[in-house]
């Protein structure tokens, strides 16, 4: 023991640095010069140096990666009715002891207990002053039956820019709490095992939705069903592997029975066929997720600002009657018939310049669909301008281009009298070239009376939703798997791993294995987990060795 104490002075740090005396510190230097021969007794003033030693240590300030406990305001700011404060991690029930003082309570504070999971009218109070902060609620989850799975408290206050900010400038007071970093609770749930990958982002996707079909998806995903596709996929290559892997350690014979390997091809190729099935999806997912990228162009004058204002119901663009008066890109997300969909409108003064055609290509080129807008009276005018106009375009009409007629109330005629715009579309075009475009829709609207654009929302959401194969009432397994590239491009390489695996002969059971092996991490990496523990677990479950 003495030596160890011996040991302990021989190894101790300046006196500066621990906060002691000099004449401790030269006592201690002095028990060290005769500790080869014997070990002299320490000083009286040992303890109570240790006891400062102790002291200064305690006073270091925590790192962030030892105030375990975070806190933030998980509603938006600002003037609302309620605001509430979340507080997860190991010191949750410390906070509740110094900020909350349940109302109608008489028992200390320090041995009260709350009922997790209820809800309890309270005061908020400041920690050291115990000054009334508000009169709100407060409810405990306990751990690990919570989402970040740790002891969880949430306040529950009035939404005051000074309430919230005075609470949460007390918790900042706790030594034990620190801010949340963005995101940090629902990393924390990843991390307990409470979300996998694809729910965490189906939950963002849910914070962000705008339109109901990206709820639905997100929603699906949030709620774990793309994860338990996910799961059946990585689950069915594990049992091909724990096949091939139990051929590789036994053998045919009298352990393991004959056509194993078949049995595990004919399983791969069915796995296959059913993650190509996934990715041939039109990349409705995505699409859904990011939105629908929509391009409207057409002539100078032919209405494309008044249509971009009519579908955002707002004045989004400058309309005048002079031509070429929309002279940058403009941008916004709608609401189309439940689909998000990203409209971008670009007009140069001149749409013959090929400055400007250039620049209109790409921008076309870049979008999933377009809308190619016309005036209606000109395009009926053998002397207009328009042919020439038209003649420029057709650089732009693609196979995903739809068309519109505007300025349907100039031509002065009952709906009875006005031409079929689909006919009208493919008098225009009129080249072989466009032959796939002539199952394109096309309507003829007034956008300035609001003529005939019910008729053609309707119709323009209805073919949307059949371009994308949204029509009809989704079930869950109709729901869309992949959502982000990311999913894509995982799936693509279990495909290639399969693949790979189908080729291979029986001789090359150990290469059949690790291309297996490949093909369920890839699947893994799209919800975050793999486990080589599982290829194990399906051995010894589903085969009977020595038997």
């Amino acid at each position: 023991m003495w030596q160890s104490l011996c040991s302990w002075t021989h190894i101790s740090r300046r006196p500066a640095s621990l906060g002691l005396g000099q004449s401790t510190y030269n006592a201690f230097r002095r028990s060290q010069q005769h500790s080869n021969s014997s070990c002299t007794p320490l000083p009286r003033n040992y303890s109570s140096a240790q006891g400062q030693a102790h002291s200064a240590i305690r006073d270091l300030t925590a790192s962030d990666a030892q105030r375990r406990t975070i806190y933030a305001l998980s509603t938006p700011p600002g003037k609302a009715g309620v605001a509430v404060i979340r507080v997860s991690g190991p010191e949750a029930l410390d906070v509740w002891r110094r900020v909350i003082q349940p109302t109608g309570k008489r028992k200390a504070l320090a041995d009260y207990i709350p009922t997790p999971w209820k809800m309890e009218r309270c005061r908020v109070v400041h920690p050291e002053t115990q000054e009334m902060l508000d009169d709100g609620l407060a409810v405990y989850f306990r751990a690990p039956h919570s989402f970040t799975t740790e002891d969880v408290v949430e306040l529950h206050i009035h939404s005051g820019r000074a309430i919230v900010a005075s609470v949460l400038g007390s918790l900042a007071l706790l030594p034990s709490c620190r801010p949340a970093e963005p995101g940090e609770f629902t990393r924390r749930a990843f991390l307990g095992g409470r979300l996998d990958l694809t729910q965490v982002e189906g939950l963002k996707d849910l914070v962000d939705a705008e339109t109901d079909a990206q709820r639905r998806i997100a929603l699906q995903a949030a709620g774990g069903v793309s994860r338990a596709k996910f799961d059946e996929l990585r689950k069915g290559i594990i049992n091909c592997l724990a096949q091939i892997e139990a051929l590789i350690d036994f053998g045919e014979g009298e352990d393991i029975e004959e056509g194993v390997y078949d049995q595990a091809r004919t399983q791969g190729q069915i796995l296959l066929d059913t993650i190509k099935s996934y990715l041939n999806d039109h990349r409705r997912g995505e699409l859904l997720r990011s939105g629908i990228r929509l391009a409207i162009f057409g002539p100078p004058n032919a209405g494309k600002s008044s249509l971009l204002n009519f579908l955002a119901q707002r004045e989004a663009a400058i309309v005048t009657s002079i031509p070429g008066t929309t002279r940058d890109i403009l941008e916004l997300s709608l609401d189309i018939g439940g689909l998000p969909v990203i409209v971008g409108l670009r007009q140069t003064e001149d749409v013959v310049e090929s400055i400007g055609v250039e620049r209109a290509r790409n921008a076309v080129r870049a979008t999933d669909i377009a809308l190619c807008v016309l005036s209606l009276p000109e395009t009926l005018d053998s002397q207009s301008k328009i042919n020439e106009s038209i003649s420029s375009l057709h650089d732009l009409i693609t196979p995903e281009t739809f068309f519109l007629f505007n300025k349907s109330d100039l031509l002065g005629q009952n709906s009875r009298g006005l031409p079929d715009p689909e006919v009208l579309r493919d008098k225009l075009l009129g080249n072989q070239r466009h032959n796939s475009i002539r199952g394109r829709q096309a309507w003829l609207a007034s956008l300035s009376t609001g003529d005939g654009t019910e008729a053609f929302l309707d119709g323009f959401a209805d073919a949307l939703k059949a371009q994308f194969h949204l029509k009809g009432n989704w079930t869950p397994s109709q729901t869309p798997l992949i959502t982000r590239a990311r999913h894509r491009t995982h799936l693509e390489s279990a495909c290639q791993f399969l693949e790979a695996f189908l080729e291979l002969p029986p001789e090359d059971v150990v290469l059949a294995a690790e291309e297996l092996r490949y093909a369920a991490v890839a699947v893994g990496k799209v919800t975050g987990y793999i486990d080589v523990e599982d290829i194990l677990d399906v051995v010894f479950r589903d085969f009977c060795i020595g038997k």
